[in-house]
């Protein structure tokens, strides 16, 4: 069988089994797909009124920076409960929070954050609800960080050697893997 898609006034025939293969996508998933959350303009969702910036999704979490309480903040939201995670101890007044990431199970955060004029690369965990900070040492800016499924592995850029390269760092003992 095959369905017919306009396209500026071109008709494309594409067989089903290859558009549903496509549609349905990989994993099981069902991907591409779009998801519908709703809208609370008190921000207790994961759209508001405020800037959403940045998001990412590992697993069933979506993590997102947003100065949705009057200064950016990291945000989780799980997506099978469809409601904020709470993230007690992750968020302070003197720190502009920007790009997180997350691990799988969602017990990892990752994120920037510049205080002070210095910007750094923080480890969250929610288990212990406790941050700290894994670059303490790197006198440079820092960017974009990331971390693996499993949590154990962070990536982020530094300008340490006046150009943007990749470190990477071992959460469990908090050192830079020397990778050439």
């Amino acid at each position: 069988m095959l369905r017919t898609f306009n396209v500026q006034n071109i008709k494309i025939l594409i067989p089903t089994l290859i558009t549903s293969s496509l549609l349905s996508g990989c994993f099981g998933f069902g991907y591409p797909r779009l998801l519908n959350y709703s809208f609370d303009p008190g921000g207790r969702s994961l759209n508001s009124t405020a800037s959403e910036l940045n998001p990412q999704i590992s697993g069933r979490y979506i993590v997102f920076s947003s100065d949705r309480r009057g200064s950016q903040d990291i945000y989780m939201f799980d997506t099978l409960g469809r409601n904020l995670v709470e993230l007690p101890g992750l968020n302070s007044f003197d720190a502009i929070a920007s790009d997180p990431s997350v691990s799988s199970d969602g017990r990892y955060i990752v994120f920037a954050a510049s205080r002070n004029g210095r910007s750094a690369v923080f480890l969250y965990d929610r288990e212990t609800n406790q941050t700290r900070n894994l670059a303490a040492e790197v006198q440079a800016e820092i960017r974009n960080p990331t971390i693996s499924g499993d949590g154990n592995i962070i990536a982020f850029e530094s300008s340490i050697n006046g150009q943007w390269d990749i470190v990477v760092y071992d959460r469990r003992f908090g050192n830079r893997l020397n990778i050439p």
